[in-house]
């Protein structure tokens, strides 16, 4: 239950976009195309869920003070949490190369619409958030690292899929021609956050 409960609290509760509002530029950038969005979304859900349990193991036996103890009682007392931030980047980069190759080599239509947004996964801050929060809940397993890696970019993926149909729409829709583009994106943002603040109060 403690699985479950994580996995969606992370996709509705401690959703990335609507709750904390990380990842917006490529969030409103992106969100023009269902198809587009759909292929970042994807992306940044499979890169939070490989990073995600490999900077928890970093943090856990490498970084936090003792961590080391496990190599040599003598590394009891050090200290190398000031690498982590560092290495959490260098790690989340390593796969977002990996995934620009992927989608380049398999999907040269996807990767051409998704332009410099795809690199730009690796100084996105939903990902880079994923795994400080994960540092900062201390979750007493790999595993539950990973459940909230996936939860959270399934949560990054229906927001911005979400976003993109209501986009599509509102391409037939008479909207005042001040708010056409980034103006009314902004507020449908808002709305969707104001929506999303209703699965706070669940209690799961």
């Amino acid at each position: 239950m403690d699985y479950i409960s994580l996995f969606v609290r992370s996709i509705f509760v401690d959703n990335m976009v609507f709750a904390y509002y990380l990842g917006m530029c490529s969030f409103l950038a992106v969100s023009k195309n269902v198809k587009t969005s759909l292929g970042l979304g994807l992306a940044v859900t499979f890169i939070l869920t490989c990073t995600l349990p490999i900077n928890y193991m970093l943090e856990n036996y490498v970084f936090k003070e003792g961590a080391l103890a496990w190599l040599d009682p003598k590394y009891a007392n050090l200290n190398l949490s000031f690498l982590s931030f560092i290495i959490f980047i260098a790690v989340i980069a390593s796969f977002t190369q990996l995934v620009e190759m992927i989608v380049e080599r398999f999907s040269p239509t996807l990767y051409n619409s998704l332009g410099i947004f795809l690199p730009l996964i690796a100084v996105n801050c939903a990902i880079l958030g994923g795994s400080l929060f994960m540092q900062q809940r201390e979750f007493i397993n790999a595993g539950m690292a990973t459940i909230y890696g996936f939860g959270s970019g399934i949560g990054w993926l229906l927001a911005i899929v979400g976003m993109a149909a209501i986009r599509e729409k509102l391409q037939f829709s008479n909207v005042p021609k001040p708010l056409r583009g980034l103006g009314i994106a902004f507020i449908i943002t808002a709305l969707m956050g104001m929506a999303f603040l209703s699965f706070s109060g669940v209690k799961l």
